[in-house]
């Protein structure tokens, strides 16, 4: 067991993180950005997010619209729109207090099984198999030998790894392999030579074989999802405009048809009248 080695290197070199600190309706906000967006990027947003709206009652009284600007471009700004219906239910039928209880937290909006056993060990330091990228990267590496772990958790895989979990301060293994991930077992460039369980691993015994797992780069130029962005940040800047000058922002209409359409689907912006479009005003 590997439990005193990564918690003493933890205890030394965690990052002095804002929601490392904070009550549980802060974790929660902080869940929510952190999804599929680096640290460095959520930072900034997160601050001046928490001094904005500190608790759910305060986000529950925001517009849509505030809350989209202000999420800026952490991108998949539905979490936001989430993470706004959340704040809401929390108020109306929690009083406003996030709940502990794993089950509750599932029925709230935006929060599936990785979010609320985050919430759970970080919140309220409770026992939660919490498995982002960068544990389950640590460990492939460490017990299985293999550089880069499936793109989903197996059955075996969460049994397996939830079995590692201590009685004592679970949370602390929960965070401390997490950073050690983060920091350390890096996707590119892992920095061994300072890895306080290097000895142990079996990745690195094997003198470090590839993957055969394919690494995803994930587009961004032309994308739907790039112009998706585009009219969003558009609307933050402006409280109207009109189709004509939305049609000017890219050069596909087909595409800005499309994101229109989806936009409005999810309802991140709303038609006003026949020709003119905003950030949604409820």
């Amino acid at each position: 067991m590997l439990e005193k080695e990564i918690i003493a290197w933890f205890k030394e070199n965690k990052r002095d993180l804002p929601w490392r600190k904070t009550d549980a309706w802060g974790v929660l906000v902080s869940e929510f950005m952190l999804q599929q967006t680096p640290v460095n990027r959520v930072l900034p947003i997160y601050i001046e997010w928490m001094k904005r709206w500190p608790t759910p009652e305060k986000l529950a009284k925001a517009t849509s619209a505030e809350v989209i600007t202000a999420w800026g471009r952490l991108g998949y700004p539905k979490r936001a729109l989430r993470l706004h219906q959340c704040a809401k239910v929390i108020s109306l039928e929690y009083s406003g207090v996030v709940p502990s209880d794993v089950s509750e937290l599932r029925k709230l909006p935006g929060i599936g099984e990785y979010t609320s056993a985050a919430i759970i060990a970080f919140a309220f330091s409770g026992r939660s198999l919490v498995l982002d990228i960068n544990i389950r990267r640590l460990f492939a590496r460490v017990f299985d030998g293999i550089e880069t772990p499936k793109l989903s958790a197996t059955k075996d895989e969460k049994s397996r790894y939830e079995a590692l979990i201590p009685k004592k301060n679970p949370h602390l293994w929960a965070a401390a392999t997490m950073e050690l991930g983060a920091l350390v077992c890096t996707a590119a460039t892992p920095k061994c030579a300072i890895c306080p369980i290097a000895e142990d691993c079996t990745w690195r015994s094997l003198d470090y074989p590839k993957s055969d797992v394919v690494k995803r780069v994930q587009s961004w130029h032309g994308t739907d999802r790039q112009c998706r962005g585009t009219v969003v940040q558009a609307l933050r800047e402006n409280a109207v405009l009109t189709k004509d000058q939305i049609m000017l922002l890219w050069d596909v209409p087909s595409q800005i048809e499309k994101a229109l359409l989806t936009l409005l689907d999810d309802g991140l912006i709303e038609a006003r009248g026949k020709s003119k479009y905003s950030l949604p005003r409820n």
